[in-house]
Formats: structure tokens, sequence, C-alpha cells
């Protein structure tokens, strides 16, 4: 039955994620008149809520912690009109006219859809890992850090976020072992002038993790030379997995293409391969995930979604 049957509100533009990406797409189409509802599976901000400083946002000197960057995101948006929902959206179907959306108990309908799902920290897949999330395993240096203060911990991961993740560990754990499976870092310049400052950070290059050694919770991890295959223990109160994020993109059931790594394949225009919906975030392909350039996203989403509502009125 379609939605004007049914007499259900039908959302000039429906945004599924209340990131950066997403709250920008529905501020910008809000303050152009449209009718926005944003479905927000926990809370406003996504990964960024999780952030404890912000420091490359432009505009704050001093920085910004992320939840409440998030917070101030989701009143500006919710200023001009746009509604928020807290539901997880469970089923999607992109090609009807109008769009639908699944979410919670509840079929909502719009013209247009701004996918800023974000993605996922992806595991480091050992066995165990599972189980011993809570109990020294851990995905979230900001969320996390402060219960190791004092201790030593391992991070994963030789990206940006992995250094970051350090760094931050640096000023509460006593002892930080940094274990990456390259002979150099990815991380940018400036994170890796920070790390060669950080005197309580070890680095363990060209080495992979290969088990989490544990009695209860985790005591440490054996770890394993990849040039020689030479294998030892480092003790350890926990360890901390930086290595990338898997996109959030289950809830599509194969409706949009994507790329190798599972992004939705998305322009810098954010246009997917359907008309009238948008990827935005870190779900699309793209070179650079930041919150300045998610917010860049969910700016050009709403400017698309404009012109799309437009041509086809």
């Amino acid at each position: 039955m379609r939605a004007e049957e049914k007499n259900q509100r039908i959302y000039d533009m429906i945004v599924i994620g209340g990131g950066p990406a997403g709250y920008t797409a529905a501020l910008y189409a809000a303050r152009a008149g449209l009718s926005i509802l944003l479905l927000e599976r926990l809370a406003a901000g996504g990964q960024m809520a999780l952030t404890h400083q912000i420091d490359n946002y432009p505009g704050f000197a001093e920085g910004i912690d992320g939840y409440t960057l998030a917070e101030n995101m989701k009143k500006q948006a919710e200023r001009f009109g746009a509604i928020s929902q807290n539901a997880e959206v469970k089923r999607v179907d992109l090609a009807a006219t109008p769009k639908v959306v699944e979410a919670g108990d509840q079929t909502y309908y719009g013209k247009t859809v701004v996918l800023a799902t974000g993605a996922d920290p992806r595991p480091l897949g050992v066995a165990g890992e599972g189980d011993l999330i809570g109990r020294g395993v851990a995905y979230c240096a900001a969320c996390d850090g402060m219960f190791y203060r004092g201790k030593t911990v391992v991070v994963v991961g030789g990206g940006d976020t992995a250094v970051s993740d350090a760094l931050l560990l640096s000023r509460l754990a006593e002892r930080v072992i940094l274990v990456h499976r390259r002979d150099r870092f990815r991380a940018t310049r400036i994170y890796q002038e920070a790390l060669a400052r950080a005197e309580n950070v070890e680095l363990r290059l060209n080495s992979r993790v290969i088990e989490l050694l544990h009695e209860g919770r985790v005591t440490g991890v054996r770890l394993q030379e990849i040039p020689t295959g030479r294998e030892s223990t480092l003790s350890c109160d926990g360890v901390f997995v930086s290595v990338g994020r898997i996109p959030a993109t289950a809830f599509l059931g194969g409706a949009l293409a994507l790329d190798e790594g599972g992004y939705v394949i998305a322009g810098e225009d954010t246009k997917t391969s359907i008309p009238g919906v948008y990827a935005v975030g870190d779900l699309r392909t793209k070179h650079l995930r930041q919150v300045v350039t998610a917010v860049a996203d969910g700016a050009m989403a709403a400017h698309a979604a404009e012109e799309y509502l437009a041509e086809n009125a």
C-alpha cells in the first residue's frame, strides 16, 4: 500500500544517520524549506561523539570535544525544523516512489534519502576477541582510555586513528606499545611528529597480534614478526584495536553499488546509483574521511536533493 493511501506523511528528505554529514544535510535542506526526518540509531554525532578532542575542525581555536560539537549540530538543524528520531533502520526500498524506510516498528516515506550511517570499527580478527570486548579489548581510546590510567596498553594499527589513540593513551597509561604490521606508519606527518615526542610510547613495527592472552580478561598478546615469523609475548592490561572501519551498509540489502571495500560508490556530488539517493560521510567512497569532509558531503547532498526535487516536482 502506497504512503498516500495510508495517509502517511511523505518527507522531502529522510536522512539515515546523525553524524556530522547527516546533520549538515538536514541543516541545509531544512533551511531551504524542505521537510526533513533524521533517523539515528544511537546518539547524535556517530563516531565523532566519541572523540575526546577535535583540533582540526575550523572555528574552534582551542578545539572542541566531539560530543559537544555533535549536540550543537543537532540543535542547529532542529532550529530550522528538522525532526530527529532515535530508531535503527532495518530495511529500505530506495527504488520505490516514494522511497521506503523501515525503522523500529515504523515505516517512513521520503522523496529523497541521504545515507549517512558511517562505518563501524574493524575487528582484529583473532580468536576470543569478541568475548573479551569490555574485558581488555576496546575500539575507542577516548571512550575507554580512562580505565587504563597507570597501566600498560597495546594499540594495534598504523593510520591516523591508531597513532591518535596511542597519543591519547600516552597521557593516561604508564606504557603504550604501538603495533603495526608494516615498516612505516600511514599516519600524517603531524601525528608522527607528536608520536616521536611521546616518551612512554614504544613501537613494534613489522609485527602483528596473533593471539590475545587472557585469564577472564586480557593479560597480554602474542606477537609475530612478519619478516622472520619469530614470536614473542607482551604483558598488557588492554588492547585497543584501530585497524580501520567497516561501512555500515548491511541494511541496504545490496540495493546500491559498492566498491571493493564495501563503501557506497558516490562521487563528490554524493549521488549514488539510484536517483534521489545520496551517500555522505564515511559511508561513501572517498580519499579523506574527516569531520570537515563529512560536513562538505552533507551540504552537497542537500543541494543535489533540492535540484532533484525541483526536476521531479
